[in-house]
């Protein structure tokens, strides 16, 4: 039977969101969102002692870094469709408990191999929490005023999950082993995993129809063949390797399958008619194409600061949380925005401020120049949070109640394709423009000039062995190059932006306040009544 059949013979709770209560639940699901968004980033700092300890090889240690965003975004189509069916705290909940032990084994990992495969159980709890969180949200905010203002609170906690897992990994290496960066996630978890059972509401979609498993296990595979070939590109392997075109070849094949076997199922995974709503389509394509332009230059960013400027890892962080802070403040200010501009009007503007932040930054030279960097990452972190939250409420909003969790999957699925493509377009436009400017200096022999093409890292490396007026001037060079990369990087990174400012004049005008009918009930944990109506969905192969 239905899971809306289930919440006819179960006592209701009043309202969903009706209350204080619900501010509880938002609390409850931003410290679960914490928790992901620290572990996406928490172990970058830490890979050098990781490195040192267990002496990975160099295609382990790729893995321990890119198995968990890796699993993690495969699996969200198919962990947010299913917490729609058999109860997203319920999915959520046992996210919880995975990522917990996973942190666990992680954090006393004795071989490569066992960190690997704990990284992957940690993306598996979090492609488990990530839509879950947004999906519930989308039930206990049926007022879409209060909803926006809830998910400018959820976007917020995300940038400062963003922002602190790099510092926090910093203090806990500087006092602990490496084991440190997993071990904070435990007593956090014993902690939500009771209190997410007392205060969380449980919610489902409709339940029409069978679960399909195959169609879910298509779309996981299809997802990870696709995102595992963009970050072979973004990696620096060739485009026409095999270890690129085969994923990319296979993932594409797979999810054009499951786009077919969607249509043809009377009760499909992923209702595909909801992208023929304008609102809804343009949403993921305005959050696809806002990554897809700020995350590799983002990348190309630290860089700058580190090897152009010579600035610690640490000053490096300091320079760029004023982007956090402004991405955090327009989360916070987002609903009011949105209520008083509407979608479109927001959404572009917040690309055209993204793209002028973006073509500041243009400024960028040899020099150091600390005001104009504020500036222009102030305006990049406010610019990109409001693009960011104007489509992702559009989107949210667009979707049914019942299919919440899907719709959630699918923002956060176009999140990670939208960063990944974006680190392999921006990554090859900065190779393009930076090697030709290393082929002709001179004094320099040829073969140390083509190595010098392939990074600033390593061209500092040659200049270094070189010595002499020949290091000095590659040296000069390289900067210089790279700074013309850059330049050229931020110029294709603002037409980008500017691409999905018109992309967002498909966007509603206003924004439609008030309560939504059901289509998916909260209820309260309660006896099961006996018989047929037992809300267990069926699942299909």
């Amino acid at each position: 039977m239905s899971g809306t059949t289930t919440a006819a013979v179960r006592p209701r709770r009043r309202t969903p969101g009706a209350g204080a209560d619900r501010w509880v639940v938002l609390v409850v699901l931003c410290v679960s969102l914490l928790l992901v968004a620290l572990d996406a980033t928490v172990l970058h700092v830490a890979v050098p002692a990781v490195t040192e300890d267990l002496r990975p090889g160099a295609v382990e240690l790729l893995w321990i870094v890119d198995v968990y965003p890796l699993v993690c975004a495969s699996l969200l189509i198919l962990f947010g469709t299913l917490g729609d069916r058999v109860g997203r705290r319920r999915v959520l909940l046992l996210g919880y408990g995975i990522f917990g032990v996973a942190s666990a084994v992680a954090a006393f990992a004795r071989s490569a191999e066992t960190l690997i495969a704990a990284r992957a159980l940690l993306g598996v709890g979090g492609a488990m929490i990530m839509p879950a969180t947004l999906s519930i949200l989308r039930q206990v905010f049926p007022d879409r005023r209060e909803r926006a203002l809830a998910i400018g609170v959820w976007s917020a906690v995300a940038a400062v999950g963003a922002a602190v897992g790099p510092l926090l990994g910093g203090f806990l290496l500087e006092h602990f082993r490496w084991g440190s960066v997993f071990l904070v996630n435990i007593p956090l978890m014993l902690v939500s995993l009771p209190v997410g059972r007392i205060l969380l509401p449980e919610s489902r979609g409709e339940g029409d129809g069978p679960w399909d498993v195959a169609g879910a296990l298509m779309a996981a595979a299809g997802l990870f063949g696709a995102v595992l070939g963009v970050k072979r590109l973004g990696g620096g392997e060739g485009a026409a390797s095999p270890f690129t075109v085969l994923p990319l070849l296979t993932g594409a094949a797979l999810l054009l399958l499951f786009a077919r076997r969607q249509r043809r199922l009377p009760h499909p995974l992923v209702d595909l008619r909801t992208f023929r709503r304008p609102a809804f389509s343009t949403s993921v394509g305005c959050i696809v194409l806002a990554m897809l332009a700020l995350v590799g230059l983002e990348l190309i960013a630290a860089q700058y600061l580190q090897l152009v400027l010579g600035l610690s890892p640490l000053e490096t962080g300091l320079r760029l949380l004023p982007l956090t802070v402004a991405a955090m403040a327009a989360g916070l200010v987002g609903a009011r925005m949105l209520r008083r501009f509407g979608p479109r009007r927001m959404v572009c503007a917040g690309f055209c401020l993204t793209a002028a932040a973006v073509l500041s930054l243009t400024a960028m030279g040899g020099a150091d120049a600390p005001s104009m960097l504020l500036a222009g990452f102030v305006l990049l972190g406010f610019g990109l949070e409001t693009t960011l939250f104007g489509a992702y409420e559009s989107m949210l909003n667009e979707a049914p109640a019942g299919r919440a969790g899907g719709a959630a999957a699918i923002g956060e699925t176009s999140y990670q394709l939208g960063a990944g493509i974006g680190i392999a377009l921006l990554g090859s436009v900065m190779n393009a423009a930076y090697a030709p400017g290393l082929r002709a200096v001179p004094g320099v022999p040829r073969s140390a000039s083509d190595a010098a093409g392939h990074s600033l890292g390593e061209a500092y490396e040659v200049a270094g062995r070189l010595g002499g007026a020949g290091g000095a001037a590659l040296r000069r060079a390289a900067r210089d190059s790279f700074v013309h990369g850059l330049h050229v990087t931020l110029l294709v990174s603002a037409g980008l932006l500017l691409l999905g400012a018109v992309m967002a004049l498909r966007l509603p005008r206003t924004m439609q306040c008030g309560e939504e009918p059901g289509g998916g009930g909260v209820d309260l944990p309660a006896p099961r009544e006996p018989g047929p109506a037992s809300g267990k969905p069926r699942v299909s192969a």
